[in-house]
């Protein structure tokens, strides 16, 4: 069984700084690749990080580079998402997924497993 649980979501001042976690049990600590996704009221899920889960190559939305750092941590199945300097339109619920094709894409239709999702909301 296939199961992603993602944790660390909040309510943070602008400026501020939140970890998301996510752990990977069952198939998904197989997949080829880890993402964050996240999705605002009205919007479209859109793409934030990734990371390959064997050789560490990470992935980035251009609106997060230099501000959130995707990591995983191999033996425990678990990836992170660091968000600093965090602003009111990063407010989303993050959703943690997992790829197994091995071609890379940041589509979320080619992502295959995906979380409940956690609420991140940042005042200005």
């Amino acid at each position: 069984q296939v199961q992603l649980v993602e944790s660390g979501g909040g309510l943070v001042q602008a400026g501020g700084s939140l970890r998301l976690s996510c752990a990977a049990s069952g198939r998904a600590s197989s997949a080829n690749f880890m993402g964050w996704f996240r999705q605002a009221p009205g919007k479209e899920r859109e793409f934030v990080a990734a990371i390959s889960w064997t050789t560490g190559s990470t992935y980035y939305a251009d609106s997060v580079k230099g501000r959130f750092t995707i990591s995983r941590e191999f033996a425990k199945g678990t990836v992170y998402l660091q968000m600093n300097s965090l602003k009111p339109e990063d407010t989303a619920v993050y959703y943690c997924a997992a790829k197994y094709g091995r071609g890379w894409s940041q589509r979320p239709s080619t992502f295959d497993s995906w979380g409940q999702g956690t609420q991140v909301t940042v005042s200005s």
